[in-house]
């Protein structure tokens, strides 16, 4: 995805695993990467997070503070639900001229551009996504309690889940359920692990599944049930056989062949990341300040 660096720009991707950053400026470009950058799941830890991503850049770049505070700057972030969540992140931030959006507008704008089509985005999350004649709209991305099917949480979640429905006699074991049992020390240390483990912690598990789904029936099973759900979704969502479709996050382009055939057929590449996304967001928003004259 080709990005116009017309103005010094800073694009912030920030979700429930990592966060990346980039400076650029002209042909130049710096970028870093942090931890969890969740608003809604700990703010605390999330300006923590950003705060030190704005440090690595400067000292990448070689800008002092001052005039890294200035640069325009846009963040999309997981757990933005709203103005007050992003007014609360723009206040305990240095930064001068800052747009704060939740995630999902730079994982669409970096997949597609400025070209119709459809996306499913399946990272320690899920959402889905849609742009059509330059209008956009989300459906999903409630978060790992209240929905995310599809996502690295979701997988990491039902492998515990059918590990214990097999270690109970209630569906038939396999090799996976055995080896994520015998990981977590049996059913009473996979409850007590489960108890306190963070959403980043279960998606990490979610491997574990993609690696196994070609010879073990229980991971090959949570992919399809998987892909079956977003599909449903996507249908739901008014997706048809017309409109192209990208699979994006760490996790999805792993439904690709579980996908029904003529969602398979429909799939094309994405032509950025989120960061590229953001980073195009970010340019446009700088464009708008100078534009009005703030910039």
């Amino acid at each position: 995805m080709e990005q116009p660096q017309s103005y010094p720009v800073i694009a912030v991707d920030g979700g429930g695993s990592h966060c990346r950053l980039a400076l650029c400026d002209k042909d130049a470009k710096w970028q870093v990467e942090v931890g969890a950058t969740n608003v809604s799941s700990n703010f605390d830890t999330a300006i923590a997070e950003l705060t030190t991503g704005l440090n690595k850049l400067s000292k990448a770049a070689g800008w002092d503070n001052d005039t890294l505070n200035n640069v325009p700057t846009y963040m999309g972030l997981a757990g933005v639900t709203g103005a007050a969540m992003a007014e609360r992140v723009s206040a305990a931030l240095p930064l001068t001229s800052l747009k704060i959006e939740e995630d999902r507008a730079a994982a669409l704008t970096g997949a597609l551009g400025a070209n119709d089509g459809y996306l499913i985005h399946c990272g320690t999350g899920s959402f889905l996504g849609c742009q059509i004649d330059a209008n956009i709209g989300f459906a999903g991305g409630w978060g790992p309690v209240l929905g995310d099917p599809g996502s690295a949480h979701w997988i990491g979640k039902q492998l515990l889940v059918r590990s214990l429905e097999a270690n109970d006699g209630l569906r038939q074991a396999t090799t996976l359920s055995d080896e994520t049992l015998q990981r977590m020390e049996g059913a009473a240390g996979l409850i007590a692990w489960g108890a306190t483990a963070g959403q980043k912690e279960i998606a990490a598990l979610a491997p574990l599944v993609t690696q196994a789904a070609d010879r073990d029936a229980l991971a090959k099973e949570l992919l399809q049930d998987a892909a079956s759900k977003l599909a449903e979704m996507l249908t739901a969502f008014g997706w048809t056989d017309a409109s192209p479709l990208c699979l994006t996050g760490g996790i999805g382009a792993t439904y690709a062949r579980y996908l029904p055939p003529e969602m398979q057929t429909a799939l094309i590449k994405p032509l950025g990341s989120p960061l590229d996304g953001a980073i195009a967001l970010a340019q446009t928003f700088a464009q708008g300040l100078r534009h009005a004259g703030k910039g």
